[in-house]
């Protein structure tokens, strides 16, 4: 029998981010996890051209495009759900756990260690830190389209996830957000603007 793993993966489109909350643009897991994936790339280039990290590009982007991919298996669990309290973030933490092993026990077992450490990165990392502070920088950006379209259900949210954003003191995802956050805001034809 073949491999099932791909056909998971491909369900991520299925499953709907925010689904306590109010939305004007719904958001796909997929679509979210894209993101994280280009976000925590661009956070490794400015630490590596910018402050002199040697990390690897290539494997954080592909941390970002699996992080979230356990979801398929339990669903998006919003985050004051899973933080509401340490008894149901620990039990979320081992249903998570036993889901990416799940995931990964559907890859054929001569190539199960090349996707290891990308569905179960080292949460003690710095890669991993870098796809933590993509994943926020995302959160931010769907909150502040949700505002922009007029929706006021996302301002608390914005605010946590700004602060928890910020928290992290995170030099790569400050200097990305002084750069690129404005454009977000912005019409097309603006962005696409050659004239400074």
């Amino acid at each position: 029998m073949g491999s099932h793993f791909f056909a998971l993966f491909s369900r991520m489109k299925y499953i709907d981010r925010w689904s306590l909350m109010r939305n004007t643009d719904t958001e796909s897991l997929s679509q979210h996890s894209l993101d994280v994936a280009a976000i925590a790339h661009a956070l490794a280039v400015i630490g590596n051209k910018r402050l002199g990290k040697s990390y690897d590009a290539g494997k954080i982007a592909l941390i970002g495009i699996y992080h979230d991919m356990p979801e398929i298996i339990t669903g998006d669990m919003p985050t004051p759900v899973k933080y509401h309290n340490s008894e149901i973030r620990e039990a979320f933490g081992s249903i998570e756990k036993a889901a990416q092993k799940t995931l990964l026990n559907t890859l054929p077992e001569d190539v199960r260690s090349e996707y290891d450490g990308l569905i179960r990165p080292d949460e003690k990392s710095e890669e991993y830190r870098l796809v933590k502070a993509a994943d926020k920088i995302s959160a931010l950006l769907k909150c502040l389209l949700e505002q922009r379209s007029g929706n006021t259900e996302f301002i608390k949210a914005r605010e946590a996830t700004e602060k928890s954003l910020h928290d992290m003191k995170c030099e790569e995802a400050e200097m990305f957000l002084s750069e690129y956050l404005e454009s977000y805001g912005m019409v097309l034809d603006t962005v696409l603007s050659t004239e400074e």
